[in-house]
């Protein structure tokens, strides 16, 4: 029989193997960990299936947002729970903040639902393709949910802005500029994902709302106030 002081460095590397295999791949329910990740069918986020690596797409194919920014927008959201209030950071992030306002201004979130939810790590959405589910078929991980954006990605921008409590940042799949419609609140910092994702706002009113949010809670709209 093998010793304890053996078999520890194998466990170890074990989990480290299961952590890698995470980000490939993640589920919509709420059990679940990992990074707030997006597998692209037409766009982003954590599916159950395990799908192909999308290509990384030409720089010249990316999202450019025509919209104005002048960095005193606010987001208005309006959930099934509550209404939460998140600034943008419009100077480290002025593309995503933008394309967010832009996609929002159009009514893109409306009826959108929280489709990945893991408690102590981050509240996700933004997926389409759950606009005409239940909440009951987005907490039953329906075929699908996870892969939904908004037709198009856009371009990483990397910032010195850090996870913190309440911070909003786009989820992405394994291809660095694949963000397109769906995001992510923190309801902790989590320091492992600065630089690795792109942070555009923070929550500045209604992080006890967020707290309660769940798989399956409606986004009933964004409104952008200027």
């Amino acid at each position: 029989m093998k010793s304890s002081a053996t078999r520890r460095p194998i466990a170890l590397g074990m989990l480290a193997l299961v952590g890698l295999m995470v980000i490939a791949g993640c589920s919509t329910g709420s059990q679940d960990a990992g990074e707030p990740d997006q597998m692209h069918g037409d766009a982003p986020l954590g599916s159950a299936a395990v799908s192909e690596p999308q290509p990384i797409p030409e720089e010249d194919s990316m999202h450019v947002s025509d919209v104005q920014v002048t960095g005193s927008e606010v987001a208005v959201m309006t959930t099934s729970k509550g209404v939460i209030t998140l600034e943008f950071f419009a100077d480290a992030a002025p593309n995503t903040v933008a394309s967010f306002i832009e996609l929002a201004d159009d009514g893109f979130y409306d009826g959108l639902k929280f489709h990945r939810v893991i408690p102590g790590f981050m509240a996700q959405g933004g997926d389409p393709l759950t606009r005409d589910l239940t909440p009951a078929d987005v907490m039953a991980g329906a075929p699908g949910v996870g892969t939904g954006g908004p037709g198009w990605k856009q371009k990483a921008e990397f910032n010195d802005r850090t996870h913190e409590r309440g911070t909003l940042a786009m989820a992405r799949s394994q291809a660095v500029d694949s963000a397109g419609s769906q995001f992510y609140i923190c309801f902790e910092a989590q320091p492992h994902l600065d630089g690795q994702y792109t942070v555009f706002g923070q929550v500045v009113s209604g992080m006890e709302v967020v707290d309660t949010i769940q798989v399956g809670d409606v986004i009933e709209s964004i409104t952008i106030e200027r």
